[in-house]
């Protein structure tokens, strides 16, 4: 398929790459022109503008945006809608709160242009293990996509979950269920750090990936960090949030379901903020191991 693709940063760029390692053509555009000329190279079409990217499509068109959540991507809708033709289609492949993806949709239907919201995981080992998509929009859109989806996704990896809405409804739990996760591992790793015994995270770690009941690719990235460092020096205690654990605590009680641990988590995030601690540096390798997030260096005393 032949498609264009906004924002090259660091999903954005290795989704470009596994498309085009499956033959898919795709015109791209960042404003980074570095990051346009890198993939380039690596055969994907140059562009230097929105419009420039439109030039390069045959109408009906697919766009689709991996830009930060929030003022820039609806910005940058906003900049592509008076563009579009009708029968376009729209992807929102990043992290944006699935009420303004409904009002987006609502938008852009009356000017009969279509719009799939796609919460996206895999990180940075998307490239080489496939990203989990979770699809939200009208059923016929997704299957005029799914060519995409099939290239991206790993096997049964994708999955048409709903209306518009639903694909970065899903993809908000998802991240706050990974709240809970982080928080647990790393709650369990200072207890074992502030014990009487002189035990080696690395080796636990793959330890417990052997059958044991808590195993997961999180405990597999644990064992990547401790292997750089055991003692996580030089990494501080500071944990970032990226918006998805408020709004998943938000929801929580507009629904009336008591979420305790995802609140707890997205609490004990902020309190990294005024005191380092070894769990929060369990939290901010970890993050930094799946997702390539910034980690802030530790302060010398």
């Amino acid at each position: 398929m032949k498609i264009g693709f906004i924002g090259l940063g660091k999903m954005g760029s290795n989704m470009v790459l596994r498309l085009l390692k499956d033959k898919h053509e795709i015109a791209v555009f960042d404003r980074s022109p570095e990051a346009v000329k890198h993939l380039e190279q690596q055969g994907a079409i140059c562009t230097a503008s929105l419009e420039d990217l439109l030039k390069k499509l045959t109408t009906p068109r697919i766009i689709w945006l991996m830009v930060p959540s929030g003022d820039p991507t609806i910005k940058t809708i906003m900049d592509l809608s008076s563009q579009l033709y009708k029968g376009d289609i729209l992807i929102d492949g990043g992290n944006s709160f699935y009420k303004n993806s409904v009002l987006m949709a609502q938008e852009l239907a009356k000017n009969e242009i279509n719009f799939l919201d796609v919460g996206t995981s895999g990180g940075v080992w998307g490239l080489e293990k496939g990203y989990c998509l979770m699809v939200g929009g009208q059923k016929a859109i997704f299957d005029q996509c799914e060519p995409l989806f099939k290239t991206l996704a790993p096997q049964d990896g994708y999955l048409h979950v709903g209306p518009n809405g639903a694909g970065h409804y899903v993809k908000m739990i998802h991240n706050g269920i990974e709240y809970g996760m982080l928080q647990a591992y790393g709650e369990g790793f200072e207890i074992m750090n502030a014990s009487d015994y002189r035990l080696d995270f690395e080796k636990i770690s793959h330890l417990w990936n052997q059958g044991s009941v808590i195993r997961s690719w999180i405990l597999e990235l644990a064992e990547k960090a401790f292997q750089k460092d055991q003692e996580l020096s030089g990494i501080a205690g500071y944990v970032e949030d990226s918006g998805e654990g408020r709004w998943v605590v938000a929801e929580a009680i507009e629904r009336n379901v008591s979420a305790p641990i995802i609140s707890l988590a997205l609490f004990e995030r902020l309190r990294s903020r005024e005191k380092d601690c070894f769990s929060a540096k369990v939290i901010a390798a970890l993050r930094h191991e799946f997702g390539g997030h910034a980690l802030k260096a530790e302060s010398n005393p």
